[in-house]
């Protein structure tokens, strides 16, 4: 393995990337592998460099990438392996950025270790991307282990959700605005298909007929320390893609730490907005707004309060007025998105279960159609009820398979 040439190439990708204003490409598995190598011996200025790489520049979850800095991980904290910049503790801490997947048996088992057991409980108390592994948990408190069941209170308390920063009362943006409609194809182009799977590089397409030269007006603005918010009459019409999202976040949205080349949050305001095209802005961490639009105005600084649901200049003329819908989506925004929300409520339900305990009350709930006496429902209503325990659901309810 020539490490050299391997970072050779791959400063020269970064090098090529940087020349188009994007980050490199997440490390592959052999730069992964030599990334490991570097930081058993690292020399120099490289130090900070390399792990910054280490944290920052590899795919989480069940990437294979990610299963070659678990294990790396793993071998620091059984004293296999030994780095002078990254301590059995700071290895911990690593694998709690992780979000799931090869990383939580490696903590589960760190948990058995009265001395690093503290940082492995307060890394897993954040990992919602749990699954089976619940039960092994269990096992362990069930066998007396303290930490364990540590864990298992903070899930049932929701402290992963609590102990992240709500949506801020009033946000000042500044409105980037499209008249007309926005289609899918417009933020992501069927021409450039072939690129979607780079959220970077395939958000350079982004409005390039519909609205040429707006991802480098937005790029100027967040320069001079703007917020911007994406304004459209109609927005996100067409075909369904998450590409088309993943694009529109990426140029209006904020990093993700440990997660490279994907962002999340940012506010998405339109007229009208595809219910497909909402839903997968809710999901991604974004800010969906539907309201009127007409009185925003592109290149305007605007203040959006949340809390009393209108718009308005910075000395407090009123644009227009929203109503947040679902009112679920202050706690999406604040979990990073509709998914993980989703994930970390069935996870917090089930610690209270196990617990024998209520559920947490810090979640905002769901106010679903109610049916009549005597409600009539469809086949395919039956069908959906019947996930539920109830005899049917009607059209805008939120729910749960049980």
């Amino acid at each position: 393995m020539d490490i050299e040439a391997i970072f050779e190439k791959y400063n020269q990708h970064k090098i090529n990337r940087q020349k188009r204003d994007i980050p490199p490409l997440p490390l592959n598995e052999e730069q992964t592998k030599v990334l490991c190598e570097l930081l058993k011996n690292p020399k120099g200025e490289k130090k900070e460099n390399l792990l910054y790489l280490f944290k920052e520049r590899i795919a989480p979850g069940v990437d294979p990438s990610a299963k070659i800095k678990a294990d790396f991980l793993e071998k620091i904290i059984d004293g296999k392996v030994t780095s002078p910049i990254i301590s059995k503790k700071e290895a911990i801490s690593i694998l709690g950025t992780m979000l799931g997947g090869y990383n939580v048996q490696i903590l589960i088992n760190v948990l058995n270790n009265d001395e690093l057991a503290p940082m492995a409980a307060k890394a897993l108390k954040n990992i919602i991307l749990i699954y089976e592994s619940f039960d092994t948990i269990a096992k362990l408190d069930k066998s007396g282990n303290k930490f364990a069941r540590e864990v298992i209170e903070s899930w049932a308390n929701a402290e992963w959700f609590t102990d992240k920063l709500p949506l801020p009362e009033t946000v000042k943006v500044k409105i980037f605005k499209v008249s007309g409609e926005i289609n899918t194809d417009d933020f992501s182009p069927a021409s450039d298909a072939w690129s979607r799977p780079d959220i970077p590089l395939h958000a350079l397409s982004m409005g390039k007929t519909r609205f040429p030269g707006g991802i480098e007006t937005i790029a100027e603005w967040r320069k001079q320390g703007y917020q911007v918010a994406f304004v459209g009459d109609v927005v996100g019409t067409g075909s369904s893609r998450k590409s088309a999202t993943n694009s529109l976040l990426w140029h209006i949205g904020e990093d993700i730490p440990a997660v490279p080349n994907k962002r999340r949050g940012g506010f998405v305001i339109g007229g009208v907005i595809a219910p497909i095209f909402f839903n997968t802005v809710e999901d991604s961490g974004g800010f969906p707004l539907v309201t009127d639009v007409t009185k925003l105005n592109h290149g305007d600084e605007v203040i959006i309060n949340t809390s009393k649901g209108k718009i308005t200049t910075p000395s407090g003329e009123l644009c227009t007025t929203f109503t947040i819908d679902p009112p679920t989506l202050f706690d999406e925004f604040r979990a990073g998105g509709r998914i993980p929300l989703i994930i970390g409520k069935a996870l917090s339900e089930k610690a209270a279960t196990y617990l024998e305990k209520e559920s947490p009350k810090v979640f905002k709930g769901i106010k679903n159609p109610q049916p009549k006496p005597g409600q009539k429902f469809t086949l395919a209503q039956k069908m959906v009820g019947k996930a539920i325990g109830e005899k049917g659901v009607l059209p805008g309810a939120a729910i749960q398979p049980k």
